[in-house]
Order: structure tokens, then C-alpha cells, then sequence
């Protein structure tokens, strides 16, 4: 029987075709139909084709991210044990195409030895090839979009970390810079305040000087006239007298090799009176001071009077210009005098500094 329309005879190879061989554009030509040998990747070369831009891809936004200084992006490739179409048998094909005889020429009419062509679109065969050629398509472009989308979301991760880095170190910068503020203002109103109380205290103190200055300048004596023997509750020891020796003289016949007193030489008999009212609280011979008498005023200054002739009042409380001895040369004198010491916590001072304090004109 001739062969029908739109399909090929299979020639069978003869003596001279196993010998040598020279392919032509026919004979090189793939088989076709049962006897075409199984792609038993199921459309894994095209798949092949597109994980591979896909990692070229990936790479590339890797590459990129490192460009622009933020850190690589690790790539995880998936499994491609489930790459390939829909999990089915790669060599269920291949069994089908190289199954049962015997149920072969009823179908295919391969018992004439007529091999049916391969057809495409909507023909006979098509539509198990194109769906694993779809299937492996589709699965490439998936595992495309998966890296591609990890890729993204690794770099965003890192686009966020150092907008967060950048963030806290602007925070700290901030904070370090608000402390160098405070600690500086609060140094200017320390500063402030330290001149604020020194200006207080200079004011305060020029005006106690000037204080000071009018009370003695009301106390003083009008020009002309006579020194005066009592001021506000202090009168002189004694009077009709010549100061002779000062305090803090130096010589020979003094003990210490200073004087400690003040000397009011005068006739021997005069009265002697209590500078102040106070306490006799000591009267007696008192060896180079020959007799002495202590006077304690109220505020604890000791006055001693000292070469007395006589002691009038050797103990008890006296008011102030009461007559308490009289100028004698007893002791280690060169004459009659009376020797007056100031003494304040059981040091010295100058006597005629402290009568003047008191307003007495000496």
C-alpha cells in the first residue's frame, strides 16, 4: 500500500550505509516519532538556560550592591530536584515510547513500518512535549524571580541597617554635643556666680570702710581742742601723764628684749582708774611688775596695771573710771610710771592701738 499523506517511510539502512557514512541535510535530520530518543530531563535544558540568567542576574545585584559600598548578598540556589515539569518520571516517556508492540500498530500503525510525523500546535503528540517545555519555562522564571527577589530584600536589609547605624551615630553626636553645651553653660554660670558674690563682697567691705571711717571721723576731736579722757564707756588710766616707752621698743632692760606695754610716766600717787567696768580678778606683787592689778572686761581683754604704789581694790567688780591704785616705781623701773598692758587670749598688743579703737584720744 502506498503511504498516505504527511507521513514519512522509514528506509532502512542498507549493506553499504554501515560502511560509510557521508550525512547529508536529510539523513542528519533528527528522527522523528517512536523512534525519537526521550528528553529525559523533562525541559530541563531550556529550564537550564534560564536558571542560568537567572544566577547571572543575581550575581549581577550582588556585584552592584558592593559597587555601592553596602555588603555582599549571599545567593541560596533552591533545589532542582523539583525543576522539570509536574515530578513525573523523566523515563515515563521514554516507556511510552518504547512500549508494547503488540498495542503499537493498532494505535500508531507502526507494524507498516510508517513512523507518523511529529506534528505541532494542536496535532497529534504536541501536547505532552509543550506542556514539559511550559512547565520547565515556568519553573525557570520562578527560581529567576526567587533569587532576584532575595537579592532585593538582602539588599534592603542592608540599605536598613545602615540608615539605623547612621541614625544612632547622628543621635550620639546629637547627645555629645548637648552635654559639651550644658556643661559649658553651667561652667559660664558658675563663672558668673563666683564674680556675682566677690563683687558683694568688695561692696559689702568698701562700705563697713566707709562706715568705720565716719565713726571715727565723728569721734575725733575738733582741731584745738583737748584731748579727751572718756568715749563710750572707756576712760584713760590716768591722768597729768607723758608717754615714755611704746609698745614693741626694743633694749636691754626689758626680759623679753621688747617692751609689752605702754608707759605713762607720772608723779608718784596719782590715781590709776578702771579703763573700763570689769573684774579685778588678780591683785598682788608680781616680781619685775612689783604690784599688779588685773582688770577682766566683760569681753575677756585683760588690762594690767602694773609698779602701783598701792592697790586700792584687789578684788570684785569696778565701773568704768574707778580708782583702783596709784602710780608708784615698784618692780624694775627707772622711775614712777605706770606700765599698761592689753592682753587678748593671753597675747600682748599695743596699748595705745586699742585705746584709740575705743575712741580715746591718747
Amino acid at each position: 500500500m502506498p503511504p498516505s499523506d504527511g507521513v514519512d517511510v522509514q528506509e532502512f539502512p542498507t549493506a553499504g550505509a554501515w560502511g560509510e557514512w557521508n550525512p547529508t541535510e536529510d539523513s542528519a535530520r533528527p528522527p522523528r516519532g517512536k523512534h525519537r530518543v526521550a528528553n529525559r530531563r523533562g525541559g530541563l535544558a531550556r529550564s537550564s538556560t534560564v536558571l542560568g540568567v537567572g544566577v547571572i542576574a543575581a550575581v549581577g545585584a550582588g556585584g552592584m550592591a558592593t559597587a555601592q559600598g553596602r555588603p555582599q548578598v549571599s545567593i541560596s540556589i533552591p533545589s532542582l530536584g523539583s525543576i522539570g515539569g509536574s515530578g513525573e518520571d523523566p523515563d515515563e516517556d521514554t516507556d511510552e515510547d518504547t512500549g508494547d508492540a503488540a498495542s503499537g500498530p493498532a494505535r500508531d500503525g507502526s507494524a507498516n513500518g510508517i513512523i507518523p510525523r511529529q506534528t505541532r500546535g494542536g496535532e497529534a503528540g504536541a501536547p505532552a512535549g509543550a506542556g514539559r517545555a511550559a512547565a520547565g519555562f515556568d519553573a525557570g522564571e520562578v527560581l529567576r524571580h526567587r533569587i532576584l527577589q532575595q537579592a532585593e530584600s538582602q539588599q534592603d536589609a542592608a540599605a536598613t541597617a545602615l540608615k539605623a547605624e547612621a541614625e544612632r551615630a547622628a543621635h550620639e553626636a546629637a547627645a555629645g554635643e548637648a552635654r559639651q553645651q550644658r556643661a559649658a553653660a553651667d561652667e559660664a554660670a558658675r563663672a558668673k556666680a563666683e564674680e556675682t558674690a566677690k563683687a558683694r563682697e568688695q561692696a559689702k567691705a568698701q562700705e563697713q570702710a566707709k562706715a568705720e571711717a565716719a565713726a571715727r571721723q565723728a569721734k575725733a576731736p575738733a582741731p584745738g581742742a583737748a584731748p579727751s579722757s572718756t568715749a563710750g564707756g572707756y576712760v584713760l588710766p590716768t591722768s597729768a601723764y607723758t608717754l615714755t616707752s611704746h609698745y614693741g621698743d626694743s633694749g636691754s632692760m626689758w626680759s623679753s628684749g621688747m617692751h609689752t606695754g605702754l608707759d605713762f610716766a607720772a608723779p608718784t600717787g596719782t590715781p590709776v582708774k578702771a579703763v573700763h567696768g570689769g573684774t579685778v580678778v588678780s591683785a598682788g606683787w608680781s616680781g619685775a611688775y612689783g604690784y599688779r592689778i588685773v582688770l577682766q572686761l566683760p569681753d575677756g581683754t585683760e588690762i594690767w596695771y602694773c609698779h602701783l604704789s598701792s592697790m586700792s581694790v584687789t578684788s570684785g567688780s569696778v565701773d568704768t573710771g574707778e580708782t583702783i591704785g596709784r602710780v608708784g616705781a615698784t618692780g624694775n623701773v627707772t622711775g614712777a610710771h605706770l606700765h599698761l598692758e592689753v592682753r587678748t587670749d593671753g597675747a600682748t598688743r599695743d596699748p595705745l592701738t586699742w585705746l584709740q579703737s575705743k575712741g580715746l584720744n591718747v
